[in-house]
This record gives structure tokens, sequence and C-alpha cells, in this order.
């Protein structure tokens, strides 16, 4: 029975729910396939029509024969200049035989092929696209072809041969020989060998066989700690995720052992990569998913921790249209998976705190459009501490003071509300700002240096909905600073300002506590369900304001008074009851009841007694 199970594990879902969270970056410092910073920096230059770092960077690694690196940083380039065409554009007319602009280029048509097919299956492709798709893969040929003569021991350039000839529908000899072509430039190549796979999977030209046979033969010949280990894992997703396991007819499937030594050995691959290492994201996040998917969870858990805020659009967009909301929600069920397996006088074990706040640590502050008091009613049941200040009357600033997410805090106290309120964020050098009315959020976006530039379309949607919200006629304003990647701070402090938002207090972004010192700043303390409950119900202003942490408390004298009461009555019981000559339930009921209501009397008492 789901419901009683639910009611029996609740208990321990609640007491542990925090505490195997320790050590996981709140939701709003993860973020989807984003670049590593000297990446990030020069695809920021490019948005602006710079593309002397973008031709600086792979101009090294070519010089420097990192060919993992420069395959990396290709693909990022060509997904970047997919929307943003014009740095690259110009880069190529400054030199048109540069090896490294050929090489974005090359990639860059093989996108723009797959951009008009799409990547749904064969049979939901219309016509049209694929005549399309087919006379832009033949465009790319020459392309591709000058690439790889500009830079003979290239071996990215016979990668990207590869996907082309999986688009091409090319024969198997010429599949052949474009791989024999990459392992004679390097024999270890992951990212060939990933697209090779590719080819060989079942979805394609190959099968569940042939794919785990030369993902299975290619990490047993790799180095340990190549990322070329992961293969195995990534077979084991295609097969068990992407085609949905067993073929129904009872062929070309898989021995179960097989998935669970790619398991295996991917989890000793990610031991040899730092925690939070972007190198190992895309293959731990691949590995989260199987783990959990064969209900290992604790050691999902210690993968989510491993994978910190770099997730992956792949494999969660296999499940949803939403990868990163996926990749959030599947890393919640697995802390509660693991919390309600915890007994619930044990607490789990606790990851050390890092000596300072990491680069992720986002500094969030939500903007209510509602007068303090109004918020701090409607906050009196989120279960958490709240730093609030009021911002001009008309609007509240809300901090997060305990644990958890603000944009969750401030989904939960706009339900039922008639105002709207943002959460204006900072995290590293990416700002956002998320809107959310009635308990629902309605539109977000997020600035970062070196992302695509939003297109008109989505823009437009996050515009309308901000623009709706705060009663702004105009949503033009709003979709202009919406599609820009230059200046994410000065970007967001506009957009508050076209909303008609209070100034951002000084010091936000740099650090958390901007409220602190502000006037007329109050803490709101965290509550218990049943206590917010009550408060909710009083219609005294001064109940809603609590003191600082750290500020003595002194009760009311009938507050001490009842619980000297408490103890007159409890005590004395639970002491005829241990002493007592009665037997079995006439002597347990009383008992228990008497020693635990005195035990949490003198605990209310002992935790007064150290506030004062």
């Amino acid at each position: 029975m789901p419901s009683l199970r639910t009611l029996l594990t609740l208990p321990r879902m609640l007491r542990h729910g925090t505490a195997v969270g320790a050590g996981l970056p709140p939701d709003e410092a993860v973020v989807l396939d984003v670049p590593g910073a000297p990446l990030r920096a020069a695809l920021a230059a490019a948005g602006t029509g710079d593309h002397a770092p973008a031709r600086d960077l792979l101009s090294a690694t070519r010089l420097g024969c990192e060919w993992e690196r420069r395959d990396v940083y290709v693909a990022e380039m060509a997904q970047f200049a997919l929307h943003n065409p014009g740095w690259l554009d110009a880069w190529l007319a400054a030199s048109p035989a540069d090896p490294d602009a050929t090489l974005v280029k090359a990639d860059l048509s093989i996108l723009q092929a797959w951009e008009i097919r799409s990547g749904a299956r064969a049979q939901d492709v219309e016509p049209e696209q694929f005549k399309a798709f087919f006379a832009l893969l033949k465009d790319a040929v020459p392309v591709i072809g000058s690439a790889a003569e500009l830079n003979p021991s290239d071996p990215v350039p016979w990668r990207i041969a590869l996907t082309h000839a999986r688009g091409i529908q090319a024969s198997r000899e010429i599949f052949d020989a474009y791989w024999s072509e990459a392992v004679e430039r390097s024999p270890h190549h992951y990212g060939c060998h990933a697209t090779a796979m590719q080819y060989l999977c079942a979805k394609w030209y190959g099968s569940h066989e042939e794919m785990f046979d030369f993902a299975e033969q290619a990490a047993e010949e790799a180095l340990p700690g190549s990322l070329i280990n992961s293969l195995p894992l990534l077979a084991a997703v295609e097969y068990d995720i992407v085609a949905g396991g067993a073929p129904d007819d009872g062929e070309d499937v898989i021995d179960p052992a097989r998935i669970a030594a790619a398991v295996d050995r991917a989890l000793e691959l990610s031991t040899w990569y730092e925690p939070g290492d972007p190198e190992a994201a895309g293959f731990r996040n691949h590995l989260a998913l199987m783990l959990l998917r064969t209900s290992r969870w604790d050691e999902a858990l210690a993968v989510f921790r491993d994978i910190g805020v770099h997730a992956t659009s792949l494999p969660w967009a296999y499940l949803g249209a939403d990868p990163l909301q996926e990749f959030l929600d599947f890393r919640t069920g697995v802390r509660m998976q693991v919390a309600i397996r915890t007994r619930f006088f044990h607490a789990p074990p606790r990851p050390p705190a890092p000596a300072s706040p990491p680069e992720w640590a986002p500094r969030a502050l939500a903007v209510a459009a509602a007068p303090l008091p109004a918020v701090a009613q409607a906050a009196l049941l989120c279960r958490t501490g709240l730093r609030l200040a009021p911002a001009g009357g008309r609007f509240t600033y809300v901090e997060l003071t305990g644990e958890g997410s603000l944009a969750g805090v401030v989904d939960l106290f706009t339900a039922g509300e008639k105002w709207p309120a943002v959460v204006l964020q900072r995290s590293g050098d990416r700002y956002g700002i998320t809107l959310s009315s009635r308990g629902r959020r309605l539109a977000a976006h997020e600035w970062a240096p070196g992302a695509p530039v939003p297109s008109l379309d989505r823009a437009g949607s996050t515009a309308a909905a901000l623009a709706a919200a705060f009663g702004i006629p105009d949503p033009r304003p709003l979709t202009s600073l919406l599609r820009g990647t230059d200046a994410p701070a000065r970007r967001l402090a506009d957009t508050a300002a076209a909303l008609g938002l209070p100034a951002l207090p000084e010091g936000f972004g740099d650090h958390p506590g901007v409220l602190d010192g502000l006037p007329g700043a109050r803490i709101l303390a965290q509550r218990g369900f049943l206590t917010g409950v009550k408060d909710s119900l009083t219609t005294d202003e001064s109940a809603l304001a609590f003191p600082a942490p750290g500020t003595p408390v002194r009760l009311p004298h009938g507050w001490w008074l009842l619980r000297a009461l408490y103890l007159l009555f409890l005590l004395p019981g639970a002491a005829f009851s241990w002493y007592s000559a009665f037997h079995g339930h006439v002597r347990t009921v009383p008992l228990v009841v008497t020693s635990l209501g005195a035990a949490y009397v003198l605990a209310q008492v002992g935790v007064a007694l150290r506030r004062r």
C-alpha cells in the first residue's frame, strides 16, 4: 500500500532530508552544459564580434597537439556559431586558410544540417527536411576535406567526418576508412570513439551487441583514467534508456551483467577525477542515471556530489524536454531515497564543509511586490529562516538565512497570493532572474558570458510574462535586454529597473547577507509546521518580528509557569509508572506517555535556558 509506506517513511524523510543533501550545490547554482572558464571567455568575446581569443585558444591546442581539448573547444565554438555566426564569418574572411577557423566551420556545417533535420526519429522527419539535410551534408564535404588537409595530423576533422558518415547514410566501407584515418592520428581519441560507437548502435547502422563489443574492447585497451573507459557506460545508457532495454523479439539482448560491469567501470573511472571536474561531468551524469535506475541510491548520491554544478543535457534530455529540471528532480529523488533508508535515530554521514564558499555559491535575493507584513504573513509556513527588509513601501526584499532554495521558498509563499515575486541571483559570472506567481514558476532567464543568444520567441515569451506580472505595457525593451550576453550584471540591473523594481542593495552578488543592517530589516525565524499554522492566524504584526540568531530571548513568565505545571504532573506520573506493581498495557501506556512528555518539556526548558 503506497500511501501507508509513504506515511511510515515520512518521518525519516523529514529528519534526514537536509542532512543527506549536504555537499550538494543548491538548485540555483547548477548549470547546464556550461564550458570551462577559458572557453567561456573566448565565447563571450566572440559574442561581441572579437574572434581573437577563440583563434588564440584553438591555435594553442593545435600547436600543443592537445586533441581532446581541441575537440571540446571546436564543438562548443561550432554550437555557439550556430546562432551567433558573425564572428566566425569575420575570422574566415580575415584568414580563409586558417586551419582552426576552417575546422570550426566544418563542425558548424554538420550542426546546421542536423538543425534542419532535428533529433526526431526518421519516421517523424518530413521529406522536405530530409532533402535539405542531405543537401547541406553534401555541401559540407569540401569544408571537412579542407580542415583535414590544412592540419594533416589532427584527428578532429575525422571525428567530424564520422558524424557526417552517420548522417549521410554512408556504407560500412566508408565508415571503416574514416575510422582508420582517425585512429592512425590518435589511437585513443575519445571523441572519435564516442562518435564511431553511435554509428554502430542499433538505432543507426549496427546492433546492441556490436555497440557493446566495440565499447568494451576500446575500454580494455585504454589507459587507466582515460574517458574511453566510459564508453561501455554510454552503451548501457543507449541500450537501457534510449532503446528501452531488451527488444520484444528476444534477439540482440544484452546480458545485465555487462551493464553492471559498465557501471562499475565508470565508478572506478570517476575516482581518477576531482569532485566537480567539468571534464568528468559528461560520464558522471550518465553514471548517476544508471545508478539510480538500478536503485544504488547511496552511490548515486555520491556521484551527484561529484558532479557538483555541472549538469549536462545528455542523458537527461532523453527523459524530458527540460534536461536541467530532470537533473534536479532526479537528484532530489535520490536524496529522499537515501533519507528514507536511513534509520530514524542514525544520522547519515555528512561530507566535510568546504573551507570557504565555493565559486558556484549563489547569491540570491527575492523582491516581492507586496509590503513586508503581507510577505512575512505569507512566508510563515516556509519552514526556513528568512531575512526581510522593506523596499520603498510597495516591495519587500527577501533573503534566505536557513537552508533550502530561495526560488523554492518564493514558490511557496506566493501560493494563494495575488502579488508576484522575482528571484535575482548571481553564481560566478552568471546572473539570472526567475518569476513566480501564485505558487508557480512562470519564467526564468540567465545571462552568461558565451551563452548563445536566446531566440526572439523565447526571449519575447519571458519578457511578456515579466511585463504582465508587473504591469508593464510594452515588453519590447525587456526583450532587448534578455537577448544580450554582454555585461550580465548590468543587464540584470537594467531589467529590474525596467520592471519598476527598487534598486538592488549595495553588495548584491558579492556576499550574502546584503539585507543585514538595512533599515527595517527583520528576521523571520524557522518554524515547525504547527507553529507556522498558529502564527499565520495571528493578527498581531509584532508576532512576525523575530530577533537575529544569537540574540538573547526572554520568554514571558506565563511560559515558564506552564512548563513548571507540566513537570509537576509528568515527573511524578513517570516515577509512579516506573515503580508501580502493574503489568502489561496498564503500565506501559502511562509510562511511555509521561516519560516522553517529561523529556520533551525538559528539552524545551533547556533550549530556553541556553537562549537566555
